[in-house]
């Protein structure tokens, strides 16, 4: 089935990535605890909602893109409701990254200076990236409208802001969001799921939303 291509890929980065998060959590301080809530469980939230968010997106892109799916659902909301979704992951990935290093703060060490530096340095890319999609790429493409609406398809690829540096600004720069917790908190667990994350999302790229790109792009030619 085409809404499976490449997500055999898919699952066996997913089990290698967990397999060297597993092995390297021995390596970590899990120390702490926020709300009440022990460092360890907010790392597997912190590895969960990532999980969750790709594989939602993986599902209703292949099923929209194929099938109309959401379309035949939901009509004229399809795409709002699934951006609503994506939303609540998007931002749910940032509070458990977050609520980790609370958690786990100062578990490794880590001179202040350089990690506000640091921080900075990581954010500013990030912030430039959300700057780049509101002044040129718009929320609804950067969300994957193109999967509903196949005038997208007709649009050209966006060259300016951020993404005159690369084709993949998001990718490459908007992750680097999710290591300024563990950063600025000095959190190992952090920086571990920080790393989990970022390249995981180039799992989505690849097995994901590279073949469908290809796809939707093709028919405009």
């Amino acid at each position: 089935m085409k809404i499976f291509e490449k997500q055999i890929q898919h699952l066996v980065f997913l089990i290698l990535l967990l397999i060297g998060i597993k092995s390297y959590i021995s390596e970590i301080l899990l120390e702490g605890s926020f709300l009440d809530i022990e460092t360890s469980t907010w790392l597997m939230l912190a590895i969960f909602i990532p999980i969750l968010h790709q594989v939602y997106v993986w599902f209703v892109w292949r099923t929209e893109l194929h099938y109309s799916l959401f379309t035949r659902w939901f009509g004229k909301n399809a795409f709002n409701i699934y951006a609503s979704g994506f939303t609540i992951l998007f931002v749910s990935r940032i509070f458990f990254i977050i609520a980790l290093a609370i958690s786990n703060k100062n578990s490794i060490n880590f001179d202040p200076t350089i990690s506000i530096i640091l921080s900075v340095l990581l954010f500013i890319p990030s912030m430039y990236l959300f700057y780049s999609i509101i002044k040129y790429f718009g929320f609804k493409r950067a969300f994957g409208i193109d999967h509903f609406d196949s005038s997208y398809s007709k649009k050209p690829f966006v060259r300016d802001g951020i993404f005159r540096f690369t084709n993949n600004a998001m990718y490459v720069y908007g992750f680097f969001i999710v290591w300024v917790p563990g950063v600025l908190f000095h959190s190992g667990a952090a920086i571990l799921a920080a790393l989990f994350s970022h390249i995981y999302i180039w799992v989505h790229y690849y097995s994901t939303e590279l073949p469908d790109m290809r796809r939707i792009y093709s028919q405009s030619k």
